[in-house]
């Protein structure tokens, strides 16, 4: 229940941020004098509109996006007479890039907020912690069942029963050396019998002999449809986790400016990477394990936000929502019609034209012909449009699982 819960919840915020982008643009072109024809949350039929002065408000059935027409946003647009002088493509250069990037501007401006919030209740995480084997404690070995929960367990485990503590970060095994906990874990399950394992303690390497036990645990090989338990070596140690503490409202602030500049700088690389991503989502389409960090669809953003919603972890669920607005925002400033970016570029392109016309004592050029530019544009919304199909078919077939 509470997995629906969180996935209808989740699924309501990215309708709410996409609702909130076109109420940026909205707002901006209203305070600029342009006329702002309709806002509608939503595609599809209408459920029912309102209208208030010169703009009709209203609701369609599919709550996920929205839009906002703007009258005259380029010159092939039809007006009626009184639309004409504040029709969009004839404002100055500056007015309709801050149209334009005022809807960009909000989903940062969300993004920001929740990351406040997320400071103040729960406090920031590390964007790019180390992912070095460091122990966090030492204990008894205990078996999952099927569900991945541990069983209770008493006394002292492999590792504690060596000499390894709680601190140490192990870096090699059997001389093999270790690069992660994940890494380590890898390496530990393969093995039997005694095994050396070497680690760094105040500054000193350290080398510890430790008899590993076997035990079921919960295993997914590449090729699994879903994770089987299997008997697996284990030594008894768990990662050490970073205690993260709350913010209070006055240091929220700037720790919250500094946290929105790394995560913006993450967004802007994962967009670089998106391309790089075809192979990996067409390999988890066509049977092979989903990577974690392969690109999700609305669905698959809402069913993980219903998986961290089903364990408790709002924290992660305001951060995943707040990824989502500056993701929203980045893509949004791609130069490609018919994303802002494209219409902001086109614009400048404009701007640009007509400063240097000017120099020559010629008069401003025509706006830039829309219909010239269809072609390219057909281009982007098919590309685009294969690339959501291509990650919606994966999450239905092959969706992220977080959690065992």
């Amino acid at each position: 229940m509470v997995f629906v819960f969180g996935v209808v919840l989740f699924a309501i915020g990215i309708a709410a941020s996409i609702a909130l982008h076109e109420c940026g643009h909205m707002w901006a072109a209203q305070r600029l004098g342009m006329k702002v024809r309709r806002y509608f949350v939503g595609f599809g039929p209408k459920v029912f509109s309102v209208r208030r002065g010169e703009t009709e408000y209203g609701l369609k059935a599919i709550p996920l996006g929205g839009f906002c027409d703007i009258a005259g946003m380029t010159a092939l647009e039809e007006l009626e007479p009184d639309e004409i002088d504040r029709a969009m493509y004839r404002q100055k250069a500056w007015k309709r890039i801050v149209v334009m990037i005022s809807g960009i501007g909000m989903n940062f401006i969300v993004g920001f907020v929740l990351i406040f919030v997320l400071a103040v209740g729960w406090g920031l995480p590390d964007l790019s912690p180390s992912d070095n084997a460091v122990v966090g404690s030492v204990g008894c070995v205990a078996p999952q069942d099927k569900d991945g929960k541990l069983a209770e367990c008493t006394g002292e485990g492999p590792a504690q029963l060596a000499g390894i503590r709680a601190g140490d970060e192990i870096v090699a095994v059997n001389d093999k050396s270790v690069s992660s906990f994940a890494d380590l874990i890898d390496i530990t399950r393969k093995l039997s019998g005694p095994a050396t394992f070497t680690v760094k303690r105040d500054g000193e390497r350290l080398s510890f002999t430790v008899t590993v036990q076997q035990v079921a645990r919960l295993v997914q090989k590449e090729g699994d449809a879903e994770p089987h338990l299997e008997s697996v070596a284990a030594i008894g140690v768990s990662r050490q986790e970073v205690k993260i503490e709350p913010y209070s409202v006055l240091g929220a602030i700037p720790a919250s400016f500094s946290f929105t500049g790394d995560m913006f700088a993450k967004t802007i690389q994962g967009l670089a990477q998106m391309p790089s991503k075809v192979v990996d989502l067409w390999h988890a389409v066509t049977g092979g394990e989903r990577d974690i960090d392969t690109p999700i669809s609305v669905v698959g953003a809402s069913a993980i936000g219903g998986q961290v919603a089903e364990r408790g972890y709002w924290d992660t669920f305001i951060l995943l929502l707040a990824s989502l607005n500056f993701f929203l925002g980045a893509f949004n400033l791609l130069p490609l019609l018919p994303l802002d970016g494209g219409h902001m570029a086109v614009t400048i392109y404009e701007k640009i034209r007509n400063s240097l016309r000017s120099r020559r004592g010629l008069a401003a050029g025509p706006p830039v012909d829309y219909l010239k530019l269809l072609p390219i544009t057909y281009v982007v919304v098919v590309i685009g449009g294969a690339y959501m199909l291509l990650t919606l078919t994966a999450d239905i077939i092959n969706p992220i699982k977080l959690f065992p």
